[in-house]
């Protein structure tokens, strides 16, 4: 039996990873909403045309997710134009890296804002909403560098790593009211910005990875599809990682 509509808002959804995580949710019949920040607005305009041409049912939301009075003001406007959310996805995300050394506050601060505030600024905002109607989905995209560090990201390992303290509490307190709180740990994932990379250094990273390859977006999307789906009511409280082997434990 197919499972009922429901709106789906992506943070960071106009983005690599955010924009396979809305193709694939809205192919599997979610309305969706993707947050973009201000900054983008040039970007997210011409994102919407493509997926428009797609024929997929999304729309676009602007917030500084890092704020959480923009975060506010964002999905009460969301809440008011689609009536409810029933899936988030956060997925907003920045790296500033250095090595500790020479790391500034203003570095620190900002990836901590972007990557971990951010989930309590917009999950915050929709908890009350999930637990009174029995229904939600939370699916916090951290990184396999949130479970095993990495050299020059003390504030992106950081991040990531307190994303899946918070899914873990999280989804005990929603358990029984029928909302899952979930994370996924992508590893290094195909876009723009790997793609970019020098090509010595991708195949150096390439090497190391016992897939030898780098994900493809698609891919992770398939792990918040299936989390987001009824499949998954039972799964709350996990890590799900997707990164070719890289890190196991």
């Amino acid at each position: 039996m197919a499972q009922p509509t429901r709106v789906a808002l992506v943070t960071g959804g106009i983005g690599g990873i955010g924009t396979s995580i809305c193709q694939r949710l809205a192919k599997d019949g979610h309305r969706v909403v993707a947050n973009y920040h201000p900054s983008e607005q040039e970007q997210a305009d011409a994102w919407l045309v493509a997926r428009q041409a797609e024929g997929l049912d999304v729309s676009l939301a602007v917030g500084d997710v890092s704020s959480f009075e923009d975060s506010q003001r964002m999905v009460g406007e969301v809440l008011q134009r689609m009536g409810t959310v029933d899936v988030l996805v956060n997925c907003a995300g920045i790296t500033r890296d250095k090595t500790f050394k020479r790391m500034e506050q203003a570095q620190w601060e900002a990836v901590i804002n972007v990557n971990l505030n951010s989930v309590f600024n917009v999950t915050r905002q929709l908890w009350e909403g999930m637990l009174e109607r029995g229904f939600g989905r939370i699916i916090n995209i951290s990184s396999v560098n949130g479970q095993r560090g990495q050299f020059g990201q003390a504030n992106y390992s950081a991040a990531k790593a307190g994303m899946h303290g918070f899914t873990m509490a999280l989804a005990q307190e929603g358990a029984a009211r029928g909302v899952t709180v979930n994370t996924v740990s992508p590893g290094y994932v195909e876009t723009a910005m790997t793609l970019a990379m020098r090509d010595d250094v991708r195949e150096g990273i390439i090497s190391g990875i016992p897939m030898r390859r780098m994900a493809q977006p698609e891919e992770i999307a398939a792990a918040i599809a299936f989390l987001a789906s009824d499949q998954a009511r039972y799964i709350t409280g996990a890590n799900i990682p997707v990164n070719g082997g890289l890190f196991i434990h």
